[in-house]
């Protein structure tokens, strides 16, 4: 008599190489690691878990991927990203007991599938936050920098080989900055400018023992401190709560000139404010990373504003992104296993 496989079976339902694969099997053991990498479409570059768009699979082959998701304890990744895919199975899969997703952010994913109570109840699902955290807080650091040294009168001079007269240029280490939102990203953020010298305000509903930051506010008094502002980089998630969070009380407070970061999401800057702000000199400067709708559409304002630096949703990616993902995975499985709560659980009443 055979007997079955009594491990946690986890279906991998994103891009993953072998090696990681074996990496994951090999530091958690008690999981049977399910996967055809004929059924995955490969990848562009690290961090890629949409995978190349040309691929498709054929009838067959999309039937063998749906019944492996569905028969999964774990997914590793939500299928084909895709959050009706999620939704989908999440219904017709009772054995399935929790879904890693990719995204820092993916609760946003989690809540557009609309999924029951019961169904929250019955899955467990966690993101990859803190992965992203160290790459996303050099960009705001970078954009800070760059507001506060003129990067934009720099760049436009070049181009018309004008050689002006000097100017004063931004000290950080005496500007005020605000980082909205003190997760592992926000943190980052302000020890790295606590480094430089900047004095910190920081938002958070949490813990008010960050280092680097020197004042605790609640999200919404940030109106009431605008006018001491620098600068402020935003790191909060996308939920009901932050949308618009950044809005015309705001941007009519903020000292003029202020520089604007977002690696957040796009939703928490109300983005017609946030261009009425870089055209009246309001905001001097933007590094965007994140915007409400992406791909940015062609036709917006903010390709050609000069005092705005378009980032394509990059900033966050690095060479060791699906490695460290599949280390955290690897870490939470363990602990699932052992009954300890889960890290990057995503809360299901806000989504984040």
């Amino acid at each position: 008599m055979i007997e079955s496989d009594t491990r946690l079976r986890v279906v991998v339902a994103a891009p993953l190489s072998e090696e990681l694969c074996h990496r994951i099997e090999t530091g958690e053991p008690r999981l049977q690691l399910i996967r055809d990498q004929e059924l995955l479409p490969p990848q562009r570059h690290p961090g890629d878990f949409n995978g190349d768009p040309s691929f498709h699979r054929t009838a067959a082959q999309q039937e063998r991927f749906t019944a492996l998701v569905d028969s999964a304890d774990v997914l590793y990744g939500i299928p084909d990203v895709d959050s009706a895919a999620l939704k989908k199975t999440v219904g017709v899969n009772p054995r399935l007991r929790w879904v890693q997703t990719m995204a820092a952010g993916g609760g946003g994913q989690v809540a557009a599938a609309e999924l029951s109570a019961a169904q929250l109840e019955r899955v467990a699902f966690t993101t990859s936050a803190g992965v992203h955290g160290g790459p996303l807080a050099e960009f705001a650091l970078f954009g800070v920098l760059a507001g506060a040294k003129s990067l934009p009168r720099l760049l436009a001079q070049q181009h018309d080989h004008t050689w002006s007269g000097r100017w004063t240029m931004g000290l950080v280490s005496e500007q005020t900055v605000l980082v909205a939102g003190l997760g592992g990203i926000g943190a980052g953020v302000a020890s790295r400018l606590a480094a430089l010298g900047a004095r910190v305000i920081g938002t958070t509903r949490g813990s008010q023992d960050i280092p680097g930051v020197s004042r605790f506010i609640q999200p919404e008094e940030i109106p009431s401190v605008a006018h001491e502002l620098d600068a402020v980089v935003a790191t909060l998630p996308g939920t009901a709560a932050t949308n618009g969070l950044f809005g015309s009380e705001f941007f009519s407070r903020v000292k003029p000139g202020a520089t604007v970061v977002n690696v957040g999401r796009g939703t928490v800057i109300d983005q017609d404010e946030l261009l009425r702000a870089l055209r009246n000199g309001r905001v001097g400067f933007a590094a965007l990373d994140v915007f409400a709708e992406e791909p940015l559409a062609t036709d917006s304002p903010f390709w050609d504003l000069p005092n705005v630096l378009v980032s394509p949703h990059t900033a966050a990616l690095n060479a060791a992104e699906d490695r460290l993902i599949a280390e955290l995975f690897t870490r939470n499985a363990t602990r699932f296993l052992d009954g300890q709560p889960l890290i990057n659980r995503v809360d299901t009443v806000e989504f984040y």
